[in-house]
């Protein structure tokens, strides 16, 4: 008998102020378990630019998972990635196009 795994999920999100720019991911175990990842961006970006990073940011961490449910707040970012939505801004051209170079190798 062989027994499947569940999935990993992850879970990102990124913001900006002021202050600074910030981006987190947690990935959940298929066993349950929590590992958070949070980062500090060294430059201003917009709320986008940081959700892009995070996803990248998860993304690299996650290279060898074959499935990995995405859940992201963002709903520009998770449309652009789905082609509902048309990137506009041209900031976020080289994101959006990394990004759905790194989805490539997840089985959707």
């Amino acid at each position: 008998m062989i027994e499947v795994t569940p999935l990993w999920k992850m879970y990102l999100d990124g913001a900006s102020h002021k202050e600074g720019v910030g981006d987190g991911v947690v990935f959940v175990t298929s066993e349950g378990e929590i590992l958070p990842y949070s980062f500090t961006l060294t430059q201003n970006c917009s709320d986008n630019v940081a959700e892009y990073q995070a996803l990248i940011f998860g993304l690299k961490i996650a290279v060898d998972a074959k499935q990995l449910p995405l859940k992201g707040d963002s709903q520009l970012v998770v449309n652009q990635l789905l082609s509902l939505y048309e990137v506009k801004k041209p900031e976020l051209f080289p994101y959006h196009n990394y990004a759905k170079k790194l989805i490539g190798w997840l089985e959707m």
